[in-house]
């Protein structure tokens, strides 16, 4: 019953189009109940004889009558059809909207344990189901139940007896439906399951060709794909194999009554207890009686396939997210100061494994602070704490003196600007990922930004410039070249608070150097907040960070911390020796290859 009210709660949207697809389906139940009648009076005038002039103008007046039915029908066919569409399509395209929206809502943690192929299935291949529910086995359901008391009434009008005996199946086919039920919607399930698990996999491959190509992937993955493959048939199999058993079954059933029919229905005419008509009348009626009934065995597949795929839908649907905008949530002015609060933060992503404990960090407004630690200590997790994608477990960040939790999400996220070490692009053109930051900046503004960013000079280099297709994820560019659009992304947010997870870790040393100057000169008036690994990038911070252990261990400028004990210095002196070592490493190959020749 919840799945069905969450279907018909989209449903109340296309009330005008339901309501003439049930007015059409009434009047068209009415016509196809008339019908017959014509066939029963034209066999009635056929055996009477008497006056043939009478009875030829009365079969012509028949004959129009039909034509007219005819049109009618095909009219009123042709509004239930299409008005039953639009309400239909009108559904899966609500339902889907919303879908996306709950999917943008939901934390990044929800993302973490989920496949996007299957949420991708969830949204599109279940939510099309919806539209088979609300066009067709709903639509069909009314007709064919309408059209089955119809006719039972008329029925029973014309011969009582006849019409108990023609409703011996029903009980069975009723009973057949229910047991089926329990077996049938699972069977749908599993394949909507096994369809996302597909979709899943297919997704991940396509977007990791280059690897599977360079690992030499393509028959193992050919294998993985093929086995989602065989696994979908397999589970679409099992549902048909249980509908293919229910509507034989459902046939031989209705078979019943009209062997029933037969006999005792020629008996009673041949006993002159029912007129000829009648029982051709009856026969006609038989059929469109027994037709409700095998159509409904159609109609409970397509019922049970919506139902799969709405469950899954509705689950997705159920999910909450972990961080949530307070009715009341501050909106902050335009342009904040920047000023951030770390007080007593801790956070974890599995209980019992803190990531962050007990951070406290004052960072002045315009302030530059670096956070520095080996990998996995936390400096992007606590970056990211800050516009909010995870919600700290304890403590609390403050914007400006206000607990970012009471903010509106949108109002804290539009302070700040994120280049991500792991750099995203959208398939379009180099204009549209760089305004992607600020879709109505002008031409000079998004140049400029191209510029500070030293993304200007290879842009234009390209045939097209700045409407250059860069690819999925953009894959034409460099990996340089991807982090200076980012980076010129962030530029033309121009937000106060700026956050670099190792915003030049894919650049070479002269564009890094090129890129380090924009950022000084971008820095100025922001509050920054750099992670970085290569500690000559952040020697000019105001403040460096030293995570170690969950925990900060160390702050200070960097030559405070140069003059010290600690973790900071050992990583300055690890890095220091690189190079040197570089050079020894060099010349034992070069020793190793010439004592092999």
């Amino acid at each position: 019953m919840k799945t069905l009210k969450f279907l018909f709660g989209y449903a109340k949207n296309y009330r005008a189009s339901l309501i003439v697809t049930v007015v059409s389906m009434f009047l068209l139940t009415a016509v196809q109940l008339y019908e017959p009648q014509i066939i029963k009076n034209m066999v009635a005038i056929v055996q009477d004889r008497q006056n043939l002039a009478t009875s030829l103008d009365v079969v012509g007046r028949l004959a129009l009558l039909a034509l007219a039915l005819g049109v009618v029908r095909a009219v009123l066919q042709f509004l239930r059809s299409y008005m039953a569409h639009v309400a239909g399509w009108g559904v899966v395209a609500d339902a889907r909207k919303d879908i996306y929206r709950h999917l943008q809502r939901l934390s990044l943690r929800f993302y973490e344990d989920r496949k996007i192929g299957d949420l991708m299935s969830r949204m599109v291949n279940d939510s099309d189901m919806f539209e088979t529910l609300i066009a067709h086995a709903i639509p069909d359901t009314v007709v064919n139940v309408l059209m089955f008391i119809g006719v039972a009434i008329i029925l029973l009008g014309m011969s009582p007896q006849l019409t108990l005996l023609s409703l011996v199946p029903i009980p069975l086919i009723v009973f057949a439906a229910r047991g089926f039920t329990n077996y049938v919607r699972p069977a749908f399930r599993e394949r909507q399951k096994e369809l996302g698990d597909l979709n899943a996999t297919l997704n991940e491959n396509l977007s990791g060709i280059r690897e599977i190509k360079a690992f030499t992937r393509e028959e193992l993955e050919a294998q993985r794909i093929g086995d989602h493959i065989t696994k979908y048939r397999d589970s679409l199999l099992k549902a048909l194999r249980l509908m293919a058993t229910f509507h034989p079954f459902v046939g031989f059933s209705s078979s019943l009554g009209t062997i029933a029919l037969i006999y005792f229905g020629g008996r009673l005419v041949l006993n002159q207890m029912l007129p000829l008509e009648d029982l051709v009348a009856f026969f006609l009626y038989l059929s469109a009686f027994y037709q409700p009934v095998r159509m409904l065995s159609g109609v409970w597949e397509n019922v049970q396939q919506a139902m799969a795929g709405a469950e899954r839908v509705s689950e997705l649907l159920d999910e909450d997210p972990e961080v949530v905008e307070r009715p009341d949530a501050i909106v902050l002015p335009v342009r904040a100061k920047g000023e951030l609060t770390l007080t007593n933060v801790s956070f974890h992503y599995v209980e019992g494994q803190p990531v962050l404990q007990d951070i406290n960090l004052p960072i002045p407004a315009g302030n530059v602070v670096a956070l520095v630690g080996p990998t996995g200590v936390g400096k992007s997790t606590l970056a990211s704490l800050i516009p909010r994608f995870y919600d700290v477990q304890t403590g609390s960040i403050t914007l400006d003196g206000y607990d970012i939790r009471d903010m509106a999400l949108n109002s804290l996220r539009r302070q700040i600007s994120i280049v991500l070490q792991d750099v995203f692009l959208f398939h379009g053109t180099a204009r549209e990922n760089i305004l992607f930051g600020k879709p109505d900046a002008t031409e000079e503004e998004m140049v400029e930004a191209a510029k500070v960013a030293n993304a200007h000079e290879f842009i234009q280099s390209f045939s097209d410039g700045y409407e250059t297709i860069i690819g999925e994820r953009g894959v034409k560019l460099s990996g340089g070249q991807k982090q200076r659009l980012a980076i010129a992304r962030a530029v033309l947010k121009d937000a106060p608070i700026l956050i670099l997870d190792e915003a030049t870790s894919s650049v070479d040393t002269q564009t890094e150097m090129l890129i380090q100057q924009a950022l000084e000169r971008l820095m100025v008036g922001r509050t920054t907040i750099i992670i970085a690994h290569r500690l000559s990038t952040i020697r000019s911070a105001d403040k460096i960070v030293v995570l170690e252990g969950s925990h900060i261990t160390q702050v200070g400028t960097h030559e405070a911390l140069m003059a010290q004990e600690g973790l900071y210095r050992q990583l300055n002196e690890v890095q220091s020796d690189i190079e040197p070592r570089y050079i020894v490493v060099r010349e034992e190959r070069r020793l190793a290859m010439a004592a092999l020749t």
